[in-house]
């Protein structure tokens, strides 16, 4: 008898063996919350999800989210991979939304295809929220740069979608590459603030056609750095509008991140303010690797 099906897919990928690593499992309800928290650290990679039934409920299908260290109600890559496998392995015929059932409520996919195949998923995250501005002393020492090399202009602060980030600006591509955290004072730092993950960008560029390069830290969940970050490309969507950034009101760029650990990544992030709120919406490529039954 065959065990549960998994498949090991690259999210935000443009061709395999780059983006951010996912494993998927199906029938997810014949595991304990323990079993999924073990097969999660057996994975090891930023995240595993478990699709609990392949019969949808309440318009969308139930799945939870693991990372190594502990479930997360939300996160982007495992969002838009599981949806893939949604679509290529259970309903195998082209439609042009998947709803998850997540722990942080329900999040819609768009699915958008080149002829008549899959080609890239976009996301529509949660309203945004806005939280405390952290000192750029704080941050200098955790990232172990200068001062100077933070943009004074723009605040450092934390942003969610669901998930909430610590966002800081740098200056130039020189400094966000230099970045090496001091994980003694990273961890002293998120003792007091609701963000547990540090998520960095500048507007300097690896390829002209992208907009901006990000590195992602997030120690707290087992992941030291990640190749791509779906829920903190939202809120750093957010932040971008909020704050003018571009001196517009809204965004539609092309981040580059993962470059400084061999998995290059990209994500498309739109974002738009109208009235009191903003629309935020993260997008990508899925390749699949690998499929097999977990024994």
């Amino acid at each position: 008898m065959k065990g549960n099906q998994f498949y090991i897919v690259d999210v935000f990928a443009e061709k395999k063996y780059a983006g951010n690593q996912l494993a998927v499992f199906r029938d997810g309800y014949k595991f304990s919350d323990e079993e999924m928290q073990l097969i999660a650290k057996e994975m090891h990679f930023s995240e595993t999800t478990f699709i609990l039934s392949d019969e949808p409920e309440n318009n969308g299908y139930n799945v939870r989210i693991f990372t190594p260290a502990r479930e997360v109600p939300f996160a982007g890559h495992p969002t838009l991979g599981t949806a893939y496998i949604i679509q290529r392995e259970i309903i195998k015929q082209p439609v042009e939304l998947v709803n998850l059932n997540l722990k942080v409520g329900q999040i819609p996919i768009d699915l958008h295809y080149k002829n008549g195949e899959l080609d890239n998923l976009v996301m529509k995250q949660k309203d945004p929220t806005f939280g405390s501005e952290l000192s750029i002393d704080a941050l200098s020492v955790v990232l172990n740069i200068e001062n100077n090399e933070i943009d004074d202009r723009f605040p450092i602060q934390e942003v969610s979608t669901g998930v909430p980030f610590i966002i800081v600006p740098i200056r130039t591509l020189k400094s966000i590459k230099r970045i090496n955290v001091n994980t003694e004072e990273y961890f002293s730092l998120i003792e007091n603030t609701q963000a547990k993950a540090v998520h960095v960008f500048c507007p300097e560029t690896q390829y002209e056609e992208n907009h901006v390069h990000v590195r992602m830290f997030a120690y707290y969940y087992g992941v030291p750095e990640d190749p791509a970050t779906g829920s903190a490309a939202g809120c750093l969507a957010a932040y971008l509008v909020k704050h003018r950034y571009f001196g517009k009101n809204k965004v539609d760029i092309r981040a580059e991140q993962g470059y400084e650990i061999g998995r290059p990544s990209l994500l498309f992030l739109k974002a738009e303010e109208t009235e009191d709120k903003i629309d935020v919406y993260v997008g990508g490529k899925v390749q699949m690797v690998a499929k097999g039954d977990f024994l």
